[in-house]
């Protein structure tokens, strides 16, 4: 089996480029015309293919092209920043190119990334277990870019499935971490790598360690009950923002002082400024993001988290846990370079 995998030169598509390849199938990995090819670990296995293009070039052509004897697609191409033009045209133009190419190369196997940045936090209750039927987001304009066009990205993966019978799996993975990605924004708000405000701290983190998550990727094409599901994809024993911290802390050289404020009052004030912006502004002043509630409450408010769907469906477990998961990011050995060796030889 030949999977095409978008977006194969990000932090995420390294490994899934990776654990594709260590699971037998042929991998045609997409990579951006800038890209340095022997960075890649991988860039010169017998079972893989390289391809340069653009996303967001309106030319199908060249995507159907590089579709020519693919049986699956692993859409993991966006941009998590840039003004709304640059993420609009690298997570919803794209998208539209790719799925448009699909239809004509008559490719239906999907397996499309999303984000928990999709749920609508704001209306759930505090405490609330997170899961594939929560809500999603119904004021994305409340919201920052990234959520707002991954949003608009979802639905087009539902409008290819509806309109054009694609077999559609959308994973959403919490916040992906690993080696040189173990900071989140989660953890507080950074002011110049200074000072950290830390906004409250017994929130769970929806942890998704990157070969994890990798490794359900790839499992959502060889169980085939995934078609047609959402699943969402996290780790089994996700720690607290101040554990995690507490982690890192002792991991990284060095840290900036923290100033805690309690998450009670951070809402409060959050909700407060939003409010006379709107009655007496008529919200024209562009308020910081943690005095935007939706914005506040999708980084910092208390929830817990569920991947049993995922564990169910893909017969999946996370294979390593934090710690492991901690050690393996700071090991002085890259360990995504070594397993590529191995798939080389």
């Amino acid at each position: 089996m030949k999977l095409l995998i978008t977006g194969a030169s990000g932090f995420l598509g390294k490994y899934v480029v990776t654990e594709a390849l260590r699971s037998g199938f042929q991998v045609s990995a997409a990579i951006r015309r800038t890209s340095n090819v022997k960075a890649f670990p991988w860039y010169n296995s017998p079972n893989l293919e390289l391809i340069s293009v653009d996303l967001t070039d309106p030319d199908n052509n060249k995507l159907e092209n590089a579709l020519t004897g693919v049986d699956a697609v692993v859409h993991l191409a966006a941009a998590k920043q840039g003004n709304y033009d640059t993420q609009y045209a690298n997570t919803v133009i794209a998208t539209e190119n790719l799925l448009k190419a699909m239809v004509k190369a008559n490719v239906k196997r999907l397996v499309a990334i999303s984000t928990f940045s999709v749920f609508e936090y704001l209306h759930i209750p505090e405490g609330e277990i997170i899961n594939e039927d929560s809500p999603i987001e119904s004021q994305p304009s409340h919201r920052d870019i990234y959520a707002q066009t991954k949003l608009i990205q979802e639905s087009l993966f539902r409008d290819f499935e509806q309109t054009n019978g694609g077999k559609v799996t959308i994973l959403r993975p919490g916040i992906v971490y690993g080696r040189n990605n173990l900071w989140n924004a989660h953890l507080g708000i950074n002011l110049k790598s200074r000072l950290l405000i830390r906004i409250g701290g017994n929130a769970q983190l929806p942890l998704s360690y990157v070969e994890n998550c990798a490794q359900a990727v790839i499992k959502a094409f060889i169980h085939q009950e995934s078609v047609g599901k959402t699943l969402n994809i996290i780790d089994n024993d996700l720690p607290t923002q101040e554990v995690y911290a507490e982690k890192i802390n002792k991991l990284l050289p060095s840290q900036p002082a923290t100033v805690p404020v309690n998450w009670t009052l951070m809402r409060l004030l959050s909700r407060s400024a939003w409010l006379t912006n709107r009655l007496l502004f008529l919200g024209k002043i562009k308020l910081p993001g943690i005095f935007v509630p939706a914005r506040l409450e999708a980084r910092f408010k208390p929830f817990r988290y569920s991947n049993n769907s995922a564990q169910q469906v893909l017969n999946w477990q996370p294979q390593y846990s934090l710690d492991e998961a901690l050690k393996r990011s700071c090991s002085d050995v890259d360990l995504l370079s070594e397993s590529a060796k191995v798939l080389t030889n």
